[in-house]
């Protein structure tokens, strides 16, 4: 894989990345050479495209037969790409349907210390491209990763230019942090096909950061294989710990234990093919001796208007897709509203209303808002399928209702 963010041609011409991620049917065998071949035939012939472009019906008999989707990844905005004029970085991979395995902190018990997916995971499949922040926050963390990489190809002295290999997403809860994890390493687990044979996804459980079984844990990841390891709510487990080891309420080898962890973290830095990501839903009183080993703190914070409009945007496609509202009608985004001044006229007043309805739901959390069309049908549908029109003033009554539990419970607290 090409890690640079631009590829430079013989006459001296900077020619910016493309990234096209091809996935594979689980039950095909070809070789991905033929299919590549293929895919290259296909961005020959339909070479300029809006956005994020996907294939997922061919011309080609190989593709229809071997392929599910071609996607012209994580481009921004409705502008058109001319991808003869990009560096085509072409990445293969078909997903993994096995469930996670699950490690036990002793044999006798049942509960879980960690569990391990294998990447590419069919259960991971499009969380990436469902969760919609703040321009240029996703593509920073996979530019992160990616210098990780390239820093460590080039053998450069970590103890000169320091990296830890340590990512921390903050934010209060419900913002996506632990998705967006899942999300990153399922992205690398396809961008870095080339280069490892394997990729895998391993979520310790915070009650396990202190046990015995975690103590003993050492990692001897294979140089062949990308290890993505989350650990949620990190900061809160040390930072209890801590100050429960400095009030006597804890046993005194308490802020043993937490040296050994960060003692661990340490080690990471031998692996230069292991990624830690980490949450919290604090964004003060970090543990400092933690923070100082993340190189990436990123806030994750609710989402903008902006970011709430694309959220239910996608929603509402998805159920004309499903028939769950009939018929389908045009929604146009913000950018071709922007064009328009944003005035109201028979084409623009759906998008409109949806963009009124995005502003109104401000401060919910993007895991209220994926659950807005969801409560909007089952307390406020009239019938099975409903009009663009009826289900905004549905969606409607919705977020008032969650405006109203959410002021209950803060009036309960």
């Amino acid at each position: 894989m090409d890690i640079s963010d631009h590829h430079m041609t013989d006459a001296g011409i900077v020619r910016p990345d493309v990234h096209i991620e091809v996935h594979v049917k689980s039950q095909s065998t070809v070789k991905r050479s033929e299919v590549r071949t293929h895919v290259l035939s296909l961005l020959d012939r339909h070479s300029t495209v809006l956005g994020s472009y996907r294939w997922t019906e061919f011309d080609d008999e190989f593709l229809t037969k071997n392929v599910e989707s071609v996607a012209v990844a994580d481009l921004t905005g409705p502008k058109l790409v001319d991808l003869k004029a990009h560096n085509l970085c072409i990445h293969i991979f078909s997903l993994n349907d096995d469930s996670p395995s699950m490690l036990a902190l002793e044999e006798e018990e049942e509960l879980s210390a960690a569990n391990h997916w294998l990447l590419p995971a069919a259960e991971f499949h499009g969380i990436w491209e469902s969760l919609i922040y703040e321009e240029g926050i996703k593509t920073q963390l996979l530019d992160y990763v990616s210098t990780t990489i390239f820093f460590s190809d080039r053998n450069v002295d970590s103890n000169l230019i320091a990296w830890n290999r340590v990512v921390l997403l903050h934010g209060p809860p419900g913002t996506g942090k632990t998705s967006l994890c899942k999300g990153l390493a399922q992205k690398l687990s396809i961008r870095l096909s080339d280069r490892y044979a394997h990729s895998q996804f391993v979520e310790i459980n915070s009650h396990s950061l202190f046990s015995k079984w975690f103590s003993e844990v050492h990692l001897h990841p294979s140089a062949l294989k990308l290890v993505c390891m989350l650990y949620t709510n990190i900061v809160e487990s040390l930072t209890a710990a801590r100050s429960a080891a400095q009030a006597g309420t804890e046993p005194s080898d308490a802020i043993r234990v937490v040296n050994a962890v960060l003692t661990q973290l340490d080690q990471i830095k031998r692996h230069p093919n292991v990624v830690i990501l980490t949450t919290s839903n604090v964004t003060e009183k970090i543990d400092l001796a933690f923070v100082d080993r993340a190189d990436i703190k990123q806030y994750i914070g609710p989402p903008s208007a902006s970011a709430i409009f694309h959220i239910y945007l996608s929603c509402l496609e998805e159920l004309m897709k499903r028939h769950i509202i009939y018929p389908r009608q045009q929604l146009l985004s913000l950018e071709e509203l922007g064009t328009m001044d944003f005035m109201e006229s028979d084409v623009t007043r759906l998008s409109l209303t949806l963009r009124n309805l995005a502003q109104r739901s401000e401060g919910l959390s993007g895991r209220a808002l994926r659950k807005i069309p969801f409560l909007a049908h089952a307390l406020y549908g009239k019938s099975s399928t409903m009009t663009v029109e009826v289900f905004l003033k549905a969606m409607e009554r919705a977020v008032d209702k969650q405006r109203q539990e959410q002021a209950s419970l803060v009036n309960c607290v």
